[in-house]
């Protein structure tokens, strides 16, 4: 199904340096600072259902494809957000997977699901129509299985580090339960405020009610406002957190003076902002949050440039996060400029770029990383998170920001089997880059073995402040 060079580069020399130097650093163990994996699964360390439930619905990388093809939402399982009928078979909705195996060809998808099916459940033979019941019954019952809990497959897959992300209102019950397992400082949580400080998040005025009742504050006062948003990223830092992770459509930042914040907050909570002010408040507030980040040293994540639910029809029947959120083009020097102005300079301030719109690479990401103290840049993101947009991203902003202005991997994903594909797969694209680099005589082997160590391991944990 796949062999040990796979994503290498047949030229000899450049072969057999990636080789050496992917050997160091394959069995490294996997820093997974930004996730989406479902915290509960660890708490309740109970075994997994079925290959379905495991492998399908949680990864919208899959259902996305499919549906793309005509295959409907409902006939995958997809729950509804009106309590509609949907299918409840388990096996029927793995043989629609089944006999469409053949779409994800050339995708990272198929890349990372075979090496599932390999690494992880000791396959020999492809996925297809005919092998759809072996494969199903022989993952169900390893999943049956005491070494296929969720905790266990943490020591089987080496995950020294794994990030989840809550919402800012959130209980973070899971996580309470956690403590005193051991997995407390194994699996943390990461802030995401955007119930909280986007005006348009679907959740935002129920949410805004929440925060207030959660820290007794008065949140109609701008300052009452800001201190109950610094109450519960203390909290989350209270429960392993050492990132927070924002979303919003673009990098706009702004730097009001209090007075404005106050007019402008109050628009906001009245629901009377126009989509201008609406954009304004949410630039405020990266700004705000990065003053926060440098007060309690949380790692500040901006994820801009997704135009999200573009499916309306979809967003109403099934909700957020299935499939149809769409790239667009993005702006980081202009915009975040304001942020800049104040923060920029300050190297106790770690703030993190990521992008959909590669053009920004050479333009602008790796110039601003290469420059402001506090700036680094996240890895091939999403869309670009696969062989050859890892090797775009190398290749476009090396030259003038380096490695080291950049953070290693993360796997950013709800799947949680395909996690250490997900690393394999990074880890094989950095020594393949690195090969060629040490093959032109543009880097001497040694160290180029450092760096396929740091780009694989260390740059994430420093990053992400996990170690000094």
């Amino acid at each position: 199904m796949f062999d040990n060079d796979r994503l290498f580069k047949r030229d000899p020399e450049e072969l057999a340096i990636s080789r050496e130097l992917y050997n160091e650093v394959a069995k490294l163990p996997i820093v997974s600072p930004h996730g989406h994996t479902d915290p509960q699964w660890f708490a309740e360390n109970k075994n997994f259902n079925n290959a379905t439930e495991l492998l399908i619905k949680p990864d919208h990388y899959v259902f996305r494809m499919l549906y793309s093809q005509g295959i409907k939402l409902e006939e995958l399982g997809i729950q509804r957000t009106d309590g509609g009928a949907v299918e409840q078979d388990s096996r029927k909705i793995w043989h629609v997977f089944a006999n469409n195996y053949y779409l994800f060809h050339g995708t990272p998808s198929r890349i990372w699901m075979d090496y599932v099916f390999k690494a992880v459940f000791g396959f020999e033979i492809s996925l297809d129509e005919n092998t759809a019941d072996y494969y199903y019954d022989k993952i169900n019952q390893k999943l049956a299985t005491n070494e296929f809990k969720p905790r266990a497959l943490l020591d089987k897959f080496n995950i020294e580090l794994l990030a989840t992300t809550e919402h800012a209102t959130d209980e973070l019950k899971h996580h309470a339960k956690l403590k005193g397992t051991g997995l407390e400082n194994t699996v943390i949580t990461s802030f995401r405020p955007d119930d909280v400080i986007d005006p348009d998040h679907w959740n935002f005025s129920t949410s805004i009610v929440t925060l207030a009742e959660q820290t007794g504050e008065d949140i109609s006062d701008w300052h009452g406002y800001l201190r109950a948003l610094k109450a519960r990223r203390e909290f989350f830092i209270q429960h392993g957190a050492t990132a927070s992770d924002h979303g919003h459509p673009t990098a706009r930042t702004a730097n009001l003076s209090p007075t404005e914040c106050q007019t402008l907050l109050n628009k906001v909570l009245a629901g009377s902002a126009t989509a201008e002010e609406r954009d304004l408040f949410r630039a405020q507030m990266l700004t705000e949050m990065a003053g926060m980040s440098l007060e309690d040293g949380l790692v500040m994540q901006i994820h801009p440039g997704v135009f999200r639910n573009h499916n309306q029809k979809l967003y109403q029947t099934f909700g957020t996060d299935k499939g149809c959120d769409i790239p667009v083009r993005t702006s980081y020097v202009d915009n975040l400029h304001p942020l800049l102005s104040k923060y920029g300079t300050e190297s106790d301030l770690r703030i993190i770029l990521f992008t959909l719109d590669e053009s920004t690479y050479a333009r602008e990401l790796a110039p601003l990383a290469g420059h402001y103290p506090c700036l680094k840049l996240g890895p091939a993101w999403w869309f670009n998170d696969s062989p050859e947009g890892m090797l775009r991203f190398r290749h476009n902003v090396t030259e003038t920001a380096g490695f080291y202005n950049t953070v290693g991997f993360n796997d950013d994903t709800r799947a949680f089997l395909s996690i250490p594909s997900r690393h394999d797969v990074a880890r094989r694209i950095d020594c393949r880059f690195l090969a060629q680099l040490v093959a032109e005589r543009r880097l001497p082997i040694d160290d180029a073995h450092t760096l396929a160590y740091d780009l694989s391991y260390r740059l994430a944990k420093e990053a992400y402040q996990r170690t000094k």
